[in-house]
């Protein structure tokens, strides 16, 4: 089969998802293409790619090849994994720093918000002009999408052409492992039925049982106890919760809103209070209050980056051992299950509703769990959604399908509607300044956005 990057040139994550996809059983044979936009990091990943194969003995079983020509990436292929961010780090410091002038801070600005929303208008377009040459030169394949926003990409996709696309994000794990020290259990995947809902970045466990039994009482006694363990002296994070071993601060969000809503937030904590407004204020310290903390892009370039590059540097000159097991990530596992070579794969899935969430309209993009099959993927129903939380997930589908629509017609009106519709915006004291801020957005990140600038 044929596999294409597009991204191929991430130092992030080119190197887990190609060594994932070698030492998935059943993929052996397969042809990787790395397709991206700048030439230095597409070579830079090919040569560790080829690196990871001469190393492991696999350079016989598998092909990797870089190409800068879409059409030749994209004919013929079977699955397109697709992991961009159109105006890198440049249009990422325009989506924080804008409105940070304006009182709204984003400790990852990627999915809602101002940032969120911003990011989103510049990548819908190429997303989409991605599906379409798809639509020409591999009409039958799957898109496993890593990219964010990555519900608002998915549905773009599903909205405006054939291509079938999969939305594929690990935070839900994060949270079932996290609970799986706090409620004493063994292996999650194992122990747990979870029940989840929401929209990428905001998905919510309405059930969880633990060994047959409904585990909220028991997390809620949990709870309680390292509060009082707290009051006792125990180490204690500034909104009350014990950061202990198994509690640690980042978790503060989720849990508030636990006891809020009977429902459990299960992203981290940095995506979540982006849905929230009020735990990113001025009187909550910009989130520290709630132990959640702002991430500049400054540090992003002068630490994330540089340590995925050494990364590659070192796997690349045989510096670095090679981990032979699967990661956490999904994609390989679904294109395993896609292609029929494991009968199934549950995970968490971003795709259109076709029954999964009864209160919602038809197509629109939901993450729930699901299960991918031979050349199907389908969203498991999680039946009746409570009110709370639907109200929450509504307002978020709502403004992607606006946002979308903003994106492909170039229509100013539109994005301002979803700007202000979008929480976080409700920040902003001055109505003006909504405008204000997004057509500094808009002209900061110009040169991604053609339509909005055509005339």
């Amino acid at each position: 089969m044929k596999i294409a990057i597009v991204g191929g040139g991430s130092y992030c994550w080119t190197p887990t998802l190609f060594r994932d996809i070698i030492f998935t059983p059943g993929l052996e044979g397969s042809e990787v293409v790395l397709d991206d936009i700048n030439a230095r990091h597409l070579a830079d990943l090919h040569a560790c790619c080829k690196a990871i194969l001469d190393q492991t003995g696999k350079s016989k079983e598998f092909r990797v090849r870089a190409s800068m020509d879409k059409a030749d990436s994209l004919r013929g292929a079977d699955y397109v994994i697709l992991t961009i961010t159109t105006g890198g780090y440049e249009a990422m410091a325009n989506d924080l720093r804008i409105p940070y002038r304006y009182g709204i801070w984003q400790p990852v600005g990627d999915t809602v918000g101002p940032g969120g929303i911003s990011r989103a208008l510049r990548n819908i377009p190429v997303v989409v002009d991605l599906a379409r040459r798809m639509e020409r030169h591999c009409p039958n394949a799957w898109i496993l999408n890593i990219t964010n926003p990555m519900s608002s990409l998915t549905r773009a996709v599903g909205r405006e052409t054939g291509i079938r696309c999969i939305g594929l994000c690990h935070e839900l794990y994060g949270t079932l492992k996290r609970l799986e020290k706090i409620l004493g259990a063994k292996n999650w995947r194992s122990d747990f039925d979870c029940v989840s809902v929401g929209v990428n970045h905001m998905p919510w466990i309405i059930r969880l049982r633990y060994k047959g039994r409904d585990a909220f009482p028991l997390l809620r006694r949990r709870l309680d106890a390292f509060s009082r363990k707290g009051r006792k002296g125990g180490k204690v994070g500034r909104a009350g919760t014990v950061l202990d071993e198994t509690l640690i601060g980042g978790n503060q969000v989720k849990l508030a809103l636990f006891r809020a809503f009977n429902a459990l937030p299960a992203a981290g904590d940095r995506h979540i209070v982006e849905f929230f407004p009020f735990f990113c204020t001025e009187a909550m310290q910009k989130g520290a209050e709630m132990g959640v903390e702002l991430t500049t892009i400054e540090e992003r370039r002068t630490q994330f980056t540089p340590k995925w590059k050494r990364r590659v540097r070192e796997i690349t000159r045989g510096r670095r051992p090679i981990d032979t097991a699967v990661s956490g990530e999904s994609t390989s596992r679904a294109i395993a299950a896609l292609a029929g070579i494991i009968p199934e794969w549950k995970d968490v899935l971003n795709l259109p509703n076709q029954g999964q969430v009864m209160e919602m309209p038809p197509d629109v993009c939901v993450e729930t769990m699901g299960l991918v099959t031979r050349d199907h993927a389908t969203g498991i129903p999680v039946g009746r959604v409570p009110p709370g939380v639907l109200t929450q997930i509504q307002r978020h589908v709502t403004n992607q399908e606006m946002t979308i629509a903003a994106a492909l017609k170039g229509d100013r009106d539109l994005a301002l509607q979803a700007m202000i519709n979008d929480p976080m915006t409700g920040a902003i004291g001055d109505y003006r300044n909504i405008e204000r801020m997004l057509d500094q957005l808009l002209r900061a990140n110009r040169r991604w956005l053609p339509k909005f600038f055509k005339g």
